[in-house]
């Protein structure tokens, strides 16, 4: 083996090799992934003599409601997206307008990334529930929709049934949802806009009318769209020591071969002097 072969065969192993050293100090730095929030129940096993506790997050229960297009929608016609909730309605003389103008700067400022122009979120869908759904018909919810030039594609504004919506926001958001009885003032709604991820789980509550928590929320939902599946090991996860260790073995034993061949070659040289 000449030193050109040699040289060519050592940098193909030592790339991989310092490559992996350079991940491994910068995943110190990584930016921590928004934390889940509501937990159903921790369930303990045993792996490899070691007893893991696993928690299981609170899966957001299933619903169906009527978007402004009159259409019935629930979490799977939302599959595989991030959700950005908040909740409203039309006859709000307070905070509504202003949520829905924030969620509206939101959703304006993330954008697919699959062709130049495509302003159309196709990575996360932004729900804005009713709780006054008596009132909020579908044409009224198009008109909201139509004075916001809300995007139908991405961003339903939802109706239907009143134990549903006051369930999902009291029971499993834990926000606040109360009934005014009819009075526009007297009806209480949380002004927190609700991040949840592709699994359906909670994974941050921002103010809807603080600029610092949209900011914030921009971020997470980009982290939380990028969140892979835990359940899906990658791979070479787990594998990362080991393949250094062999990359770093065969470059010794490559080093001790030349070493070797480069002796062998030297007796054999003085031998056939001798002769």
């Amino acid at each position: 083996m000449n030193k050109s072969a040699l040289s060519g065969l050592l940098i193909a192993l030592l790339l991989p090799l310092t490559g992996y050293f350079i991940v491994k100090s910068f995943s110190k730095d990584v930016v921590p992934m928004p934390r889940h929030y509501i937990y159903d129940s921790v369930v303990t096993r045993t792996e490899n003599g070691k007893q893991i506790d696993d928690t299981l997050w609170k899966k957001l229960p299933d619903f169906k409601l009527t978007n402004q297009l009159g259409k019935e929608v629930g979490w799977e016609d939302m599959k595989g997206k991030v959700v950005v909730a908040d909740f409203f309605f039309t006859h709000c003389p307070t905070i509504c307008p202003r949520m829905t103008m924030n969620m509206k700067r939101l959703q304006s400022g993330i954008s697919s990334g699959q062709k130049v122009g495509d302003k159309t979120q196709r990575f996360v869908q932004f729900l804005s529930f009713s709780v006054d759904p008596e009132r909020d018909s579908v044409p009224a919810l198009k008109d909201w929709a139509n004075r916001f030039e809300i995007d139908p594609d991405s961003w339903w504004l939802l109706t239907g049934d009143k134990k549903m919506i006051y369930d999902l926001s009291i029971e499993h958001m834990k926000v606040l949802a109360q009934d005014g009885k009819g009075v526009d003032t007297s009806f209480f709604h949380t002004d927190y806009i609700v991040l949840i991820d592709k699994h359906r789980n909670i994974r941050g509550y921002y103010h809807g009318l603080d600029t610092t928590a949209i900011g914030q929320l921009s971020r997470d939902i980009i982290l939380v769209s990028l969140e892979k599946d835990p359940k899906r090991k990658g791979l070479f996860e787990g594998k990362l020591e080991l393949l250094a260790i062999v990359f770093g073995a065969a470059i010794l034993g490559i080093i001790l071969l030349f070493i070797f061949l480069k002796k062998d070659k030297l007796r054999h040289g003085i031998s056939a002097y001798q002769k």
